[in-house]
Formats: structure tokens, sequence, C-alpha cells
């Protein structure tokens, strides 16, 4: 039992022993006056620098940033610097000149040292915030305006209103092209319709034929009659006394057959 409890105490004070450790590793050791000495350099760099020269850095490729970099000493990575170049600029626009800052404020977080002070520009003041690594690299500078309430509510208030007026904007183009819709059938039969060519269509005479023709009732014409039977009579040879006409009929061709 003594055995099993001088066992745990010894793994209990191994465990505290490399959290020690561990924590002594995560602290991360710094000296003030060469951060300072590297904000400042890069503070006065960048207000001294025109978009000349800003340009020329941007155009450069990264390796041959990291090469100026390192024949000037400076603990700054290709991003970094850049990124520090254009936050200036950035910063610039919306602060106006910048006129100086004060003293610096050091916190540490595990591996990585953040480095704070409040600048003074012509128009609003600013928080320039440096973000430096395990090796002391800067890898990022960051220039926050400091705004009054009442340019945050008025900066609140346009963006409010840009969107509700984006957004109604949208909806009103919506309903007019939804109330377009009801001219949609009549394009589509004004394109499917084709052009009809007035024909004027002339009717065919009509051909009379012999059947067509009414036939008149002539029983009591006796002149006709009489003719008509002497004809039959002449061509049969005989008299007309044996013959009695009780109508008369046109055949339907118009053709004696001899």
């Amino acid at each position: 039992m003594k055995k099993k409890i001088s066992l745990l105490i010894c793994m209990l004070a191994a465990v505290l022993c490399f959290t020690g450790c561990a924590s002594e590793k995560a602290e991360l050791k710094y000296d003030e006056a060469a951060v300072e000495q590297i904000t400042d350099f890069l503070i006065s760099y960048c207000t001294s620098t025109d978009e000349a020269t800003i340009e020329q850095w941007k155009n450069l490729s990264e390796f041959q940033m990291e090469y100026q970099l390192m024949q000037a000493g400076l603990p700054f990575t290709p991003e970094s610097f850049k990124g520090a170049l254009e936050s200036w600029e950035a910063g610039e626009k919306d602060c106006g000149q910048y006129v100086g800052h004060g003293d610096y404020s050091y916190e540490v977080s595990g591996s990585e040292l953040k480095v704070t002070t409040k600048a003074e520009f012509s128009e609003r003041d600013a928080a320039l915030t440096f973000i430096f690594d395990d090796q002391l690299l800067m890898s990022s500078m960051t220039v926050d305006a400091e705004y009054t309430t009442g340019e945050i509510l008025q900066k609140a208030g346009l963006n409010t209103l840009l969107g509700m007026g984006t957004v109604f904007a949208v909806l009103i183009f919506i309903c007019l092209i939804i109330s377009l819709f009801r001219f949609i059938p009549a394009l589509e039969r004004a394109f499917k319709k084709q052009p009809k060519s007035e024909v004027t269509i002339i009717p065919a005479p009509v051909k009379e034929s012999v059947s067509d023709v009414v036939s008149e009732d002539v029983t009591d014409d006796t002149e006709l009659v009489a003719v008509i039977a002497a004809a039959i009579a002449a061509y049969e040879g005989t008299t007309t006394d044996g013959f009695v006409v009780r109508s008369i009929r046109r055949r339907p061709a118009n053709k004696w057959k001899a």
C-alpha cells in the first residue's frame, strides 16, 4: 500500500514538473527597448514613405522583399511588412496626417507579443497594434481609427438606409418584371402568327348539264305534240293514228343515235 502511495506521489510530481516546464517554455521573453525601437522605426518609415515607394515595395517579389529586409536587418516578414504599409496607407485616409503617439503597452499571450499605443492624427485618433511571434518577428500591424458615438451612429444609419434601399429597389424591380408577364402571351401569339396573304377566290363557272335543265310539261301544247308525233311516225314509217303523246322529257345525253 505504501509503495502504491509513493508511486502516485512520484507521478503527480512528474506531472507538475512537466507542467511547470511547459509554462516556462510558453512564456515569451522580450526586450522592451528593442521592441520599441522596431515599432518606432516602422512608424517613422511609414510616415516618410510616399505612394511611389509603396508601389515599388508591392511590385517586388517575395524573395526580393525578403532579401531587402534581411540586408536592412529588419525583423519583418514580407507579408507583414507589405500589410503594415497598406494598413498605414488606409489609416491615413481615414484619420489624416500622422502627428505622434503615446507610450507603448505590452501584453504577452502564450508565444505572442502584442504591443499597442494610441496615435494622434490630424482628423481623429487611432490605436496602433503590433503583433510579434515567438521569434520577435512582427507578423502584423493595424491602424484602428477611433470614431465618436455620433459618427458610429451616423455610419450605422447610412448602412441601414443603404441596405433597406437596396432591398426595396430589388423588390420594385421584381414587381415591374411580374407586371410585364401579362404581355408575354400576346407577344408569343404575335411571334407564332404567320402573315396570311389575301387570296381572292373566284368561283368557277358552273356548267349546266342537260339533266339539270328543268323540263317543261308540254302536254297541253297541241302543236308541239302534233309535230313530235308526226316526226316519230315518219321515222317509223307509220301514221300518227296509233300514237298518244302523254309527256315530253329530254334525254340525259345530247346526242342522237342514227
